[in-house]
């Protein structure tokens, strides 16, 4: 089972005797599932039929679906013209012209018009049905591959972004060990500043210190984001419906990393959080397709 974007693209024909039908889905990302048919009024009395093929066979996704029809060349090429219509309209006609002693003459080009066509309604309702559904199946098959294929170069590119966002993620635990000296010089420089003459207790300053880090300690943020990161990856790796799972992950990928970057003051943790920010936005973006 693969895992399926919500945008594609499938064309299917059947071609009768008479007839070929031509059946194209084109689809876009939805929450939920909306199907919009464009056809002649033939099919109509086909359409919850059609409609009940696509949804045993996609959970998401906007429909849009385009079913056209055109006669073979053959039918085409035959003769039209029905002789039971000509001389039913002829033996009307006549002896109204007689009574009224008009002369009446017809020329042969004058049978031409639609009105003096044979009635092939129902040869085209037997006809279409067979080969609407055929049809229309070759163009579900088709939107499958066609999900399939961008589904998987989706997920491609998510994890490319993912593994940008778990690179950042490692060079922030590796910073993170950096923090306690950098904040304990800031805090000595801002001391020397604001009490030049006064002499500071070394013990007391570094319990000042620890206490300062103990508030800004993101140890359990990053934790909680391999946790979220490795889950978010499997999910990728796995087939079927994962776009609310993924929406999920994010969530709690996007908290941890909100979390990290309002307690740390170290410049270089704030920007790998920037990037990692970044990263999950497209993810969230790109992820709207999956189905």
């Amino acid at each position: 089972m693969s895992v399926y974007s919500m945008t594609g693209f499938g064309k299917g024909e059947a071609a009768g005797p008479n007839l070929t039908i031509t059946t194209e889905i084109k689809t876009v990302n939805n929450r939920f599932k909306d199907f919009k048919f464009r056809m002649s009024p033939l099919f109509n009395p086909l359409e919850l039929d059609l409609r009940s093929r696509l949804e045993a066979q996609f959970r998401r996704g906007s429909f849009d679906v385009s079913i056209s029809y055109k006669r073979s060349d053959k039918a085409v090429a035959e003769f039209q013209v029905d002789p039971a219509k000509v001389e039913a309209f002829l033996a009307l006609m006549k002896p109204l012209f007689d009574a009224q002693k008009v002369p009446y003459a017809v020329a042969p080009t004058d049978f031409l018009r639609a009105d003096f066509y044979r009635d092939e309604t129902e040869q085209k309702e037997r006809e279409l049905e067979p080969l609407v559904v055929s049809s229309f199946e070759a163009a579900i098959r088709a939107l499958r591959d066609s999900r399939a294929l961008e589904g998987k170069k989706l997920v491609e590119k998510l994890l490319e972004h993912l593994g940008i966002y778990q690179d950042c993620l490692s060079k922030v635990e590796r910073l993170k060990g950096e923090y306690p000296e950098l904040m304990r010089d800031k805090l000595n420089q801002k001391l020397n500043e604001k009490l030049r003459d006064v002499k500071v207790d070394e013990s007391r300053f570094l319990q000042e210190v620890i206490y300062y880090l103990e508030k800004l300690e993101i140890d359990e943020e990053i934790n909680r984001a391999k946790i979220h990161l490795q889950k978010l990856t499997g999910v990728l790796r796995s087939s079927g419906e994962i776009g609310r799972q993924i929406d999920f992950l994010l969530q709690e990928l996007g908290r941890e990393t909100n979390t990290m970057g309002s307690k740390s003051a170290h410049p270089e943790i704030s920007s790998n959080v920037v990037e990692m920010k970044v990263q999950l936005e497209k993810i969230r973006e790109q992820a709207l397709n999956l189905e």
